[in-house]
């Protein structure tokens, strides 16, 4: 008894000696001597048993990371994949400014009209370079950081992908009966004959194979991961190539007339684009005459006026040798020494003479105009600069606008306009302004349009501007003895071409015919396990497992397990059912058939796989994912079947 109340009283300040304490002091009694002695006797042991919330230190804190504590957290957030994921998105929203406005390396006339119609956004948008998306900072600083994720994340899993390779499958769990997909039967063919036979089996179905044991495992659907990295890495050759052509890309447009010709070189250009690493040894050495453009149009019908013919026959020369013919079409650019030269417009360039007062040529050529519309209606300008006098035999200078219809539909309507592309009844409107060009102000001036504020036009008896509607052959006489306009009788061809040189095109291409193959790998391909073991009865009569393990959900496994289970079962039939019968009536078959050396099963057959039917059915293999009572193996208690596989020199 005096036992028992000794080690009542030293238990009890272990566990309530902080709150005693605590009420003592408040209620000013002083702690019992044997609560001392308790306390004493029990040292650190008790200190340890004591239930009371221990009072953290002042100074306890977390640990200072430091800076490279920092960077080692900083490269982990950008190379997982969630971070991956998330500049992707913002990667594709910062590419939708560049679609819906106008960029100064694609379209500059487009880039100027919103300027002038968008007065308030445009200083906006240009500190925020909304003209420049594709080469702005924000958009190459998501450009950079998604890169070096996608370099942060594919290098590592390329070394543990190698690993796998080089690893063996793993070895056969201890209990197959767990696994997803089992089946079971006996057989009369020996062990090793059976292992041997199922490796065979295995091995063409291209399986990795290894014999470990009593049993044989068997791997397949590594492409799965090889089809992961090869998306990844297609998407870092997208990105290199799509940095080289915006570094070292030129892009130019040239409008030539039949008849003429162009070599590459900086000054033929009408305009002129290039990267920053971009130098002008880069261009390529050729140049190419425009023979003939061809144009044909649907006559009748509701598709009256689509284009059906529209060809450039040229001929072209590259680096100095002989001149060779070709064809350019619409998506069927010319391949010359690393360029592509694209068809990209075409419109009529009518022959205009314009004679001075004394009667004198002194402008005598193709006049191309741009067209306004799908029916090729047109308009531009002839500028006449040096020659022109007047009756007096003054220096001036003349400018006229022109607007041409290749098919005039306006007859006593007092309207130009065209009704089809095609030249059918060509007309003409001109009139003519005199005075100062301001060729020589040292603005840059659009030759297809005209500066009058320095300029007189040429005025009727009416104080009209003075215009005219010519037929080809056709002369427009200016008053006052100022020189006559004509219209003669020969309408060309122009067509505009552009001169594009992008070294990361074929990059590109091959990047994202990679990454479409690497992605449906990765997709379709299902990576999984399969075990076969054999081992000898306690009767003598073999007893064959198999068993299957997906890496990732497929419906599929159990199929395919019992397809390799036929065919491993054709080599091994199951025995006989007569011979099945008498080791079960002397007791000494295993009754369930099911279990090997390693594998216990339970009174009322828990675990218990199908067994086969007796006479070897081809389906004698059949696959099932319960145990024989109906249950699943994992309700049941069992840990999951990827944990019964080893983990050590397994490659997961």
């Amino acid at each position: 008894m005096s036992n028992t109340e000794h080690t009542g009283g030293a238990g009890r300040p272990a566990t309530d000696a902080p709150a005693g304490k605590t009420a003592g002091k408040t209620a000013g009694e002083r702690p019992s001597s044997q609560g001392t002695s308790a306390e004493q006797s029990l040292g650190a042991a008790g200190e340890q048993l004591s239930t009371a919330p221990a009072q953290e230190s002042e100074s306890a804190g977390l640990p200072a990371l430091g800076f490279t504590g920092w960077v080692r957290w900083f490269w982990r957030q950008l190379t997982s994949m969630r971070v991956a994921l998330i500049l992707l998105f913002l990667l594709s929203l910062a590419a939708i400014p560049g679609s819906l406005i106008p960029q100064n390396g694609v379209d500059e006339m487009k880039v100027n009209a919103f300027k002038e119609s968008h007065e308030t956004l445009t200083p906006i948008y240009e500190k925020l370079q909304l003209f420049d998306v594709y080469t702005s900072v924000w958009f190459s600083a998501i450009y950079i950081l998604l890169f070096v994720s996608l370099i942060g994340c594919i290098v590592p899993r390329t070394a543990q992908f190698v690993g796998q390779l080089r690893s063996r499958p793993p070895g056969a769990p201890k209990r197959l009966t767990r696994l997803p997909a089992y089946t079971t039967w006996r057989t009369g063919v020996d062990p090793e004959g059976v292992r041997e036979a199922a490796a065979k089996v295995l091995r063409k179905r291209r399986f990795r194979v290894h014999a470990s044991g009593d049993a044989v495992a068997a791997e397949k659907g590594y492409l799965r991961e090889a089809g992961n990295l090869a998306f990844h890495i297609a998407l870092i050759v997208m990105l290199l190539a799509f940095a080289a052509g915006q570094l070292f890309r030129s892009e130019g447009g040239k409008l030539i007339v039949e008849g003429d010709g162009f070599a590459n070189t900086l000054s033929q250009y009408d305009d002129f684009r290039s990267g920053s690493l971009f130098a002008l040894d880069d261009l390529g050495h050729f140049s190419f005459e425009l023979k003939e453009f061809t144009g044909t149009y649907e006559p009748t019908g509701p598709q009256r006026g689509t284009p059906r013919t529209f060809e450039a026959a040229v001929t072209y020369s590259e680096k100095g040798g002989p001149d060779k013919d070709a064809v350019i079409r619409v998506n069927e650019p010319l391949h010359v020494d690393g360029a592509k030269v694209y068809l990209i417009e075409h419109g009529y360039a009518p022959v205009v003479t314009v004679r001075d007062g004394k009667g004198e040529i002194v402008s005598r050529g193709p006049v191309p105009l741009l067209p306004l519309d799908a029916n090729v209606t047109s308009q531009g300008v002839l500028k006449v600069k040096d020659g022109y006098k007047d009756k007096n035999g003054k220096r001036d200078q003349l400018g006229i606008p022109m607007f041409f219809v290749p098919t005039f539909a306006g007859e006593g309507q007092g309207q130009m306009f065209s009704v089809f592309p095609a030249l059918v009844d060509p007309r003409l409107s001109v009139s003519a302004y005199r005075g100062d060009l301001r060729a020589d102000s040292g603005v840059p001036q659009n030759v297809y349009q005209l500066d009058t504020s320095k300029m007189k036009p040429f005025k009727d008896a009416r104080g009209d501007i003075l215009k005219k509607q010519l037929k080809p052959g056709e002369t427009f006489t200016l008053p006052d003895g100022a020189g006559s306009i004509t219209f003669e009788r020969e309408v060309k061809e122009w067509a505009s071409f552009q001169i594009s040189q992008q070294p990361g095109n074929g990059w590109a291409l091959a990047g994202a015919v990679a990454a479409i193959l690497g992605l449906m790998a990765s997709l379709f391909i299902q990576r999984r396990r399969v075990w076969v073991r054999a081992v000898a009865g306690p009767d003598g009569v073999t007893v064959v497992e198999m068993a299957g393990l997906g890496r990732s959900e497929s419906s599929k496994l159990p199929e395919e397990l019992a397809e390799l289970a036929d065919l491993v079962h054709f080599v091994s039939p199951s025995v006989p059912a007569d011979a099945d019968t008498a080791s079960d009536a002397s007791g000494t078959a295993d009754p369930a058939g099911t279990a090997g050396p390693d594998d216990t099963a339970d009174a009322d057959g828990a675990h218990r796989a199908d067994p086969a039917p007796a006479g070897g059915s081809a389906h004698a293999g059949r696959a099932v994912n319960r145990d024989a009572g109906g249950h699943d193996p994992v309700d049941d208690g069992a840990e999951p079947a990827e944990e019964a596989v080893p983990a050590e020199g397994a490659s997961q």
